[in-house]
This record gives structure tokens, C-alpha cells and sequence, in this order.
């Protein structure tokens, strides 16, 4: 079982290897749900860490039907993320419809050839799973990251189990959202193959001062929390397939 682990800090993921995860998917924008990560952060990761590093490729957090100026975007970051070291590609494009937009997936995919892609959790948010799994195939993409179309994916295992057997081995599916030591073994009698989790604790900030008056964050994490992965909780889960 390959254990992916979404890091947003160079510190997440240097836990993450410690622990023994098995490739690392990087990201930004926590608050946001996951967006392209700095150059800068890629950099220092790729100079720090030794595992498959997969990019985000993400112009903004919200739908995944972008504009044309957001797909140039797209496209300018996917070279970066190349030319920075990535070892694979995060990324998701649909329609306005539900559907996955395959024209545009398919040009993304060849533009990060040779470098593998993941379909990220878009495919939760399209209107016919079934369909969607065909239609990821075609553009040429390695797996799927679902919850099985549910908040969490142990809730989702009936449409894991269901997509893992469509797929027959032509597109690998990869469980994620709420995957933890509790319920990993599940994902496997699945027959499923990977799970993504963040493995995350949180932090209190260690500034003294506290401005009460005035917070810069429109969601969580505060100015006054840290989030990072937990070394403790993905070891005991890379543990589960020992």
C-alpha cells in the first residue's frame, strides 16, 4: 500500500519521511484546501527530501472550471514545477456541467509529460463518478484521489469499491480525506492500492503578544496556529501495511 502524504511546509514534509511515507504531495494554501505551492517551498523541498514529491497545480482555491487566464497560469506552473525537480503533477479541470473537461486535462497531462499526473479531488465534485472515471482514463492521467464522493472517505468506501473494480487496473485509485490509523485497513480490503492523508496536528503559535483587536485569516488556521504534520500519526499509519 503506497501512503501519499499532503504536505504544506518544509517541516511537514521532512515528518512525513521520517515516518515512512511513501511519496509526498505538495501543496499551499491550506485554508484554501490546496493550491500551487511557492517556488521557493518546492525548491527547499526537492533539496531536502528524497521522496517522489507530486506538485499542486491549483491557481486559486473554490470550482474547478477555470478561465483562460487561470489555465496560462496553470500551464506556466507545471514548467516551474518541472524545472524545480517534481517528480509528478497534481491537477483537475472540469466543466461547467459537473463533468471532467477532458480536452483540457489531456493538453495539461501532455504539457507535463514525462512527468506523471494525479486528478485530484475534482472528481469528488462531478456529476456522474462512473462516467468521470472513463473520462480521466482517457486523458492520460496515473490515478484518482477520492473520497468516493463523500465528506470523508470511509463513508465513501461502497463508490471506492465500485470505481476500484471499473478501473481494473487501468488508472490507480487513491483514497483520501479522513484516512487515519483507525480506519486504514479498511482501504486495503477495498482492494484499493494508496491513501492520502495529512497527518496533521495543530499547533499553538509560540508568539506572546496577541493582537485581539484585529485577525488577518478568514478561516483556519488563526494567526495563533500552526498545523503541521504529525510524524507520530503517519507512522502508525504506514505501520498498518508493514
Amino acid at each position: 500500500m503506497t501512503v501519499e502524504v499532503c504536505a504544506y511546509s518544509l517541516a511537514s514534509c521532512l515528518a512525513a519521511q521520517r515516518a515512512g511515507a511513501n511519496r509526498i504531495e505538495l501543496c499551499g494554501g491550506m485554508s484554501e484546501g490546496g493550491i500551487t505551492p511557492s517556488a521557493g517551498l518546492i525548491r527547499q523541498v526537492r533539496q531536502s527530501v528524497s521522496l517522489p514529491i507530486y506538485v499542486m497545480i491549483r491557481p486559486r482555491g473554490g470550482d474547478f472550471l477555470y478561465t483562460d487566464t487561470e489555465l496560462a497560469v496553470m500551464r506556466s506552473d507545471i514548467e516551474a514545477a518541472r524545472q524545480l525537480g517534481a517528480d509528478g503533477i497534481v491537477l483537475g479541470v472540469l466543466l461547467a456541467d459537473g463533468t471532467v473537461d477532458e480536452a483540457k486535462t489531456r493538453e495539461l497531462i501532455e504539457l507535463a509529460h514525462p512527468l506523471p499526473v494525479t486528478f485530484h479531488r475534482a472528481f469528488d465534485m462531478t456529476v456522474d463518478p462512473f462516467e468521470a472515471l472513463e473520462a480521466i482514463i482517457r486523458t492520460g492521467a496515473e490515478r484518482i484521489l477520492t473520497s468516493g464522493q463523500q465528506p470523508k472517505a470511509e463513508a465513501g468506501l461502497p463508490l471506492l469499491r465500485q470505481l476500484v473494480r471499473q478501473a481494473a487496473g487501468r488508472i490507480e485509485i487513491m483514497a483520501g480525506a479522513g484516512v487515519s490509523v483507525r480506519n486504514a485497513g479498511l482501504f486495503h480490503e477495498a482492494g484499493l492500492t494508496a491513501v492520502h492523508l495529512s497527518g496533521s496536528r495543530s499547533q499553538p503559535s509560540p508568539m506572546t503578544f496577541r493582537q485581539p483587536a484585529v485577525s488577518m485569516a478568514s478561516s483556519a488556521p488563526s494567526e495563533y496556529e500552526r498545523i503541521e504534520a504529525d510524524e507520530t500519526v503517519i507512522r502508525s499509519v504506514v505501520q498498518t501495511f508493514v
